[in-house]
């Protein structure tokens, strides 16, 4: 569950294109389909049913014997591998999709199959190490005429920023793990097709993408599908997905889940994020960067349209939250402050992090959203996880069906007339003068929108604020300047074992017109 984003994504170059790697360059041949009578028809309701049939049957743990020269290679070895960008899938078709593989070894010795379909055939993409670029302290004749029994994982590159050059899209690389990126991003938050036990007490299963059939691009065609396998010992899976690349680039999925055994805890659709600290949350950090965070919320639109806001925090202690929900018209982790004056990193770009939406496209029931938030003391730690967790039983027998959305970019969450949070910051309770107590703290809470900002500072808006575990020592509610509104909570908590839980939200003539502020206080934080 505590995952390392460098591990993870050790290899995977910036967000931008190389330079010069444009779609008319002359190149050596690039690997491409076996030809082969055999090659069998592919839809996915087969794929589906293959599946099924797949989770009626005891899962069988299939490691490649990697040749020693690949299994021993350490960190350094393996970061000095690239795929050569002249090597690359399709580079000599008209279609705006070229595909990069990773090399495997190293944490990567579980290789992926790739297949490519055309005219409704599935053909192997095999690979060799004449398509990778071996650097020092590699001696690269050593790995010429190797040939690879798999691959780690592949990346999608697409003319996403500039017309010229073919960036970073979208890159599988790892179990199920996958990310990608709208027009400006650069890497951040990571998605992955499923997750299995995580925090429940006991080890979480981390489900693979074994295998992948890439519908080879058509001219002219700006959308890319392929299809992925799952597999685990409690779970199968067939996976769509049809990515559409934009200023928000849309990942649509259609994900058919078989249990060969009982699960404790589904997790749908879930992300994996960093957040180590930020303006609601920096004890302990000595740093001269104000924030550092991949994302710094959770935002839930609820079935009837309210909108809760959940600040991300670097807790103490593993720190778990429930939402309930009914239908849920969609959850996100998302990235709201995009200042660069408030991260102050020219190399980490924390500003360009995408946020990332999910939005069911069929009734996902009921269920919940979980949030877990687990103590980290490096950005290189991936410390927050949210996914959908049903309540119809995941016992083992049962299929699943969840059709959903990832709107991937800057700005990706809905519109709406409420306003939003756009700060929540804390510190010590009381007068800035007086003693700090353990027991009661300030919480700083700002709103910005339309439907706020023509309002006066003698119109009647008043706070909606309840709180678990704690009393409203002082509260108080101010217009600034520009049409933002700030609400001041003084709350002292009652027993010091137990988190302090928030909602608050503004109203005028009993109504809201903000989104509900969420959060939780453990420890002094």
């Amino acid at each position: 569950m505590f995952l390392s984003a460098t591990a993870l994504w050790a290899g995977v170059l910036s967000s931008r294109a190389i330079p010069g790697y444009a779609a008319g360059d002359d190149a050596a041949p690039a690997p491409s389909a076996l030809p082969s009578a055999e090659s069998p028809d592919f839809d996915f309701e087969t794929l589906v049913l293959r599946m099924k049939e797949k989770a009626g049957t005891a899962h069988a743990q299939v490691t490649p014997d990697l040749p020693e020269l690949l299994s021993g290679l350490d960190y350094d070895q393996h970061r000095a591998i690239r795929f050569s960008p002249d090597r690359a899938v399709w580079k000599d078709s008209e279609g705006s999709y070229r595909l990069h593989a990773f090399h495997p070894g190293w944490l990567y010795n579980e290789t992926v199959d790739l297949y490519e379909i055309v005219d409704g055939k599935a053909r192997p993409l095999a690979f060799t190490g004449a398509d990778f670029d071996y650097g020092a302290p590699l001696d690269a004749d050593r790995f010429r005429d190797l040939t690879l029994p798999g691959i780690a994982g592949f990346r999608l590159h697409h003319p996403l920023n500039t017309p010229e050059f073919f960036d970073e899209l979208i890159v599988f690389l790892g179990a199920s793990y996958f990310r990608a990126l709208g027009k400006g991003n650069v890497y951040g938050l990571s998605a992955r097709g499923l997750a299995v036990d995580t925090a429940v007490g006991g080890p979480e299963e981390f489900p693979r993408f074994t295998r992948f059939y890439l519908e080879r691009p058509a001219k002219g065609a700006r959308e890319m599908r392929l299809y992925a396998e799952l597999d685990s010992e409690s779970v199968t899976g067939a996976y769509q997905f049809t990515i559409k690349p934009g200023i928000n680039t849309v990942v649509e999925v259609d994900a058919r889940i078989f249990l060969r055994s009982d699960v404790e805890r589904l997790g749908i659709a879930p992300l994996t994020s960093m957040f180590l600290f930020g303006e609601n949350d920096r004890l302990g950090f000595d740093d001269y960067r104000p924030e550092v965070h991949d994302n710094d919320g959770l935002m839930i639109l609820r079935g009837d349209g309210q909108r809760l806001w959940r600040p991300l925090r670097n807790p103490g202690s593993l720190a778990l939250s429930f939402f309930r929900e009914e239908s849920p018209a969609g959850f996100g982790l998302l990235q709201r402050d995009r200042g660069f004056d408030h991260y102050q990193d020219t190399e980490a770009k924390y500003q360009r992090r995408p946020s990332l939406w999910i939005e069911p496209v069929n009734d996902w029931g009921s269920g919940q959203v979980m949030l877990a938030e687990i103590p980290a003391d490096k950005e290189i730690h991936d410390n927050i996880v949210a996914f959908w967790v049903p309540e119809a039983g995941a016992v083992a027998g049962s299929e699943h069906r969840f059709a959903y959305r990832m709107i991937w970019g800057q700005d990706p969450e809905p519109g709406t007339e409420l306003a939003r949070v756009i700060a929540t910051g804390t510190g010590h309770g009381g007068a800035a003068a007086s003693d700090p107590d353990p027991d009661l703290r300030k919480f700083v809470v700002e709103f910005a929108g339309d439907t706020m900002s023509g309002l006066g500072a003698d119109d009647p808006v008043e706070p909606r604020l309840s709180v678990r575990n704690g009393s409203v020592r002082h509260k108080h509610l101010q217009r600034l300047e520009g049409g933002t509104w700030r609400a001041i909570l003084d709350i002292e908590r009652e027993a010091p074992d137990r988190s302090v839980e928030m909602i608050l939200a503004l109203q005028l003539d009993g109504s809201d017109i903000t989104e509900t502020w969420l959060y939780q206080w453990s420890g002094n934080s």
